[in-house]
């Protein structure tokens, strides 16, 4: 049995790692590009940065990645032939450190085009941690303020195969995000089991 204080000291070093840097700390330096690939539990898929589409977007994403954020994480809104959408952390603690860390908006350079990434927002300058993948050309998310700063550049067909869930409550059969934000992955596997996951996240060359 794991002694109490190596279990209190595990869970925070935990929480340090997934946890947005502190502001004024100065990010990692960034590159003009970057690649990452995703393992999930329908396969695996590569995207390709460009900061030069959205500097602030690319540079939170370089930012999740680095801090291994992208674990055990639920593709939990996912639309056929619109998007599919995740970043909501499994542990409510960790959701919870990110949900004030907001970045500014970035003008709109690259379409929101088949396989590209944007962020979703609520509102002008409340991106946070929140990424959707664009199943099609989606024209009208460009004039909405949706910048991508990335796109699928290898596995768009396992993107494809993610669970369609549907819209989220209370609007369509998926999950409430509150409560995904509140209850974590306990709320999702429970009520809603087919979803599909981020195994991990990791840079490569």
């Amino acid at each position: 049995m794991m002694k109490p204080l190596l279990s209190m000291l595990l869970v925070g070093l935990a929480l340090t790692a997934c946890a947005p840097k502190e502001a004024g700390g100065g990010p990692a330096k960034v590159p003009e590009k970057f690649k990452v690939e995703f393992t999930t539990t329908v396969g695996n898929f590569t995207v390709e940065a460009t900061r030069a589409w959205a500097p602030l977007g690319a540079e939170r994403f370089h930012e999740m990645v680095d801090t291994g954020f992208y674990q055990d994480i639920a593709f939990f809104r996912v639309i056929g032939g619109f998007m599919v959408q995740f970043g909501v952390h499994g542990d409510p603690a960790i959701s919870a450190k990110w949900k004030t860390a907001t970045i500014k908006d970035d003008p709109v350079i690259q379409a929101n085009e088949r396989g590209t990434i944007s962020f979703a927002t609520g509102g002008p300058n409340t991106r946070t941690t929140q990424l959707f993948i664009n199943f099609q050309h989606n024209k009208p998310l460009n004039a909405m303020g949706f910048a991508p700063f990335a796109k699928v550049i290898q596995g768009m067909d396992v993107v494809d195969k993610i669970y369609k869930v549907g819209e989220g409550a209370p609007g369509g059969p998926g999950p409430f995000q509150g409560k995904i934000q509140a209850e974590g992955n306990a709320y999702l596997k429970k009520e809603f089991p087919k979803l599909d996951y981020i195994k991990s996240a990791k840079f490569v060359q």
